[in-house]
């Protein structure tokens, strides 16, 4: 069998699908559990480099 062809959007859509996809919430800022500095989460902190 050969692939069938895509169903692409109509041109109505084009531009809008992408923005009404939001991405997952930003973290918030957490302490630093050896300094108790805030850092963001998956990251180094600044101050202690940990």
């Amino acid at each position: 069998m050969t692939a069938l062809p895509k169903h692409w959007p109509s041109s109505r859509r084009q531009g809008r699908r992408r923005a009404t996809i939001t991405g997952p919430a930003l973290a918030q800022v957490t302490k630093c559990l050896k300094c108790g500095q805030d850092k963001r989460p998956g990251f180094i902190c600044q101050n202690c480099h940990q």
